[in-house]
């Protein structure tokens, strides 16, 4: 994910932290706030994962006229095309974990920018879907200063064809 400018602002915080259920009032509570030590309200663990917001070209968000993840009745709203009208293919794929290395609190008023670089790749052999691939994907998050302050690792992993069933 490439974003250019990703405002911490109080209102997205404070929404972000409702819709996690985290009533803490670093998060809601500007006098509050200003007495601990951070001097500041500060933005919940995995709040960066909203920059995708800011982001247009971000995978999952809807786009006027196109298919989006989500759209429509199948799982995914995307419609698989098959190319050459042959059928073959390859497995699935799912988000496998994600880790998070705070350099620093994020507080309102900073405005982050990210960059998303690749990380690892490994496979492992699995039961049944064959080969499993797992790839990294890691995104630097610095502040309007261009200090690093976030680093977040987004962990993928796809199966070399769709999973047997076991009997």
């Amino acid at each position: 994910m490439a974003v250019k400018k990703f405002p911490i602002e109080a209102g997205h915080v404070m929404m972000f932290a409702r819709s996690i259920g985290d009533p803490n009032d670093i998060y809601y509570d500007e006098d509050y706030a200003k007495s601990t030590d951070q001097g500041a309200i500060v933005a919940p663990p995995t709040f960066v994962q909203s920059s995708a917001q800011f982001d247009p070209d971000y995978f999952l968000r809807p786009k006027i006229g196109e298919e989006w993840f989500g759209s429509a009745k199948g799982p995914t709203g995307i419609s698989q095309k098959k190319e050459g009208g042959g059928g073959g293919g390859s497995g699935g794929g799912l988000h496998a974990e994600q880790h998070y290395v705070y350099h620093r609190q994020l507080k309102v008023g900073d405005v982050l920018s990210a960059e998303a670089k690749p990380g690892k790749s490994w496979e492992k052999e699995g039961r049944r879907g064959g080969k499993l691939m797992f790839n990294e994907s890691v995104t630097e998050y610095r502040d309007q200063n261009g200090e690093l302050v976030v680093t977040a690792t987004s962990v993928g992993v796809r199966t070399e064809r769709p999973a047997t069933s076991e009997s």
